[in-house]
């Protein structure tokens, strides 16, 4: 059965990558978004080199790029404000090609959105996979309007997937990481001197410089799944009010009510596959990750672009989604993996189990820095498949 018709379920970065990248393959497509809005205005992330590849497929890198902030010190520091390991935004782009480029959450939706065909997304409108269909019959997914026959579902519907449940119904589903996070974006009046990371015990601070001034700043913290304090501002204060500056300077500024708490679970246990039937799991969907590698959407963006690459109007998806697969569910389980050892070196609170942390980061500042840069090489080396409007 031919692609006449492809749905993507969910709003999110990686939903509206795939939108982009099979709009980019001529195939069609709508986006349905349960929440009246696209994703909250109140945080920032990383676009680490591997994402800007693959966003240049999608015709937007050059757009993002633009919004970068280069920054001559960016790397991790104990809470006294001493260096342990350190780079420049300038070394990495040296040594991979690609910077890490800061940018809001929300200009990345909206450059996305903007590159789509007018009426491509639809928000406040929920949809829910019926059937997952096969390589005779349709899938079947249910929307506001009824029901609706495609050819593909790419399910980019969260953390708490409905379409992960429903294909793998076995599969244990998230586990609490044991951490939970703040975040923000403020707008201080200058930029920085340092930026990076603060690791103390079981926590750390973050501080990225944005476009226009502006600073986004986080937070992640051991605690029980599920706590919550009654003003989170003043949580944030007690946390890290002692650290170096300007962390907790950074975190006074934040507006209360604009402060984004989040608990952090993930797909520690990998699922069979990315794909069943005429559905493909994408992003937090397939492979939800801990935070502490910056690779939650960059993995999502690189899901959307292999998987359009291996589809086209007249595609077979008996062969192109266990392709998707194979391509896929090796290296995303690799990440989350890795996610999750990083979480676990920032979960260490005992004064010796400190020392030997700090001293190990020390160490590693020590080295060159294209030996320091190259333990990343696995991660930013990774290059996106090209699409039909590039062949």
């Amino acid at each position: 059965m031919a692609l006449h018709q492809a749905i993507v379920i969910g709003g999110g970065i990686g939903g509206l990558a795939a939108a982009l990248a099979l709009h980019r393959q001529g195939i069609p497509v709508n986006v349905h978004e349960r929440a009246a809005a696209l994703e909250p205005v109140g945080a920032g992330l990383a676009l680490a080199p591997n994402a800007l590849r693959a966003l240049d497929r999608l015709g937007v890198g050059p757009r993002l790029r633009a919004l970068a902030t280069p920054h001559p010190a960016v790397g991790v520091r104990h809470p006294s404000g001493r260096w342990l390991a350190r780079t420049s935004t300038a070394a990495v782009e040296a040594h991979f090609g690609d910077p890490i480029a800061a940018v809001a959450r929300a200009d990345v939706i909206a450059a996305l959105v903007d590159a789509l065909p007018e009426g491509t997304v639809r928000t406040d409108s929920p949809a829910t996979v019926i059937d997952p269909g096969d390589h005779r019959q349709p899938a079947v997914v249910r929307t506001t309007d009824g029901d609706q026959p495609a050819g593909l579902v790419v399910a980019a519907d969260g953390i708490r997937s409905a379409t992960r449940a429903l294909l793998f119904p076995d599969h244990p589903g998230p586990r609490y990481s044991g951490f939970t996070t703040w975040r923000s974006i403020v707008t201080p009046g200058r930029r920085p001197a340092a930026a990076g990371e603060v690791w103390g015990p079981g926590r750390l601070a973050g501080i990225v410089p944005l476009a226009d001034d502006r600073i986004y700043v986080y937070g992640a913290a051991l605690a029980p799944a599920g706590a919550r304090a009654a003003s989170e501002h003043a949580e944030l204060q007690r946390l890290y009010g002692d650290w170096c500056a300007p962390v907790p300077q950074l975190f006074a500024m934040a507006e209360p009510d604009r402060i984004l708490r989040n608990d952090v679970w993930d797909l520690a246990d990998p699922l069979p596959a990315q794909h069943h039937g005429r559905v493909a799991l994408l992003g937090d969907a397939a492979h939800a990750m801990c935070p502490f590698l910056g690779q939650g959407a960059c993995q999502a963006i690189e899901d959307a672009v292999v998987l359009a690459s291996l589809l086209t109007p007249s595609a077979d998806l008996a062969t192109a989604l266990p392709a998707y697969t194979a391509a896929r569910l090796p290296r995303t389980t690799a990440v989350v993996t890795a996610s999750r050892r990083t979480g676990a070196l920032i979960a260490l609170r005992t004064p010796a189990a400190t020392l030997l942390r700090t001293t190990a980061l020390t160490l590693a500042g020590l080295l060159p820095t294209r030996t320091l840069l190259g333990r990343s090489a696995t991660l930013y080396n990774w290059q996106p498949p090209a699409l039909a409007a590039e062949r």
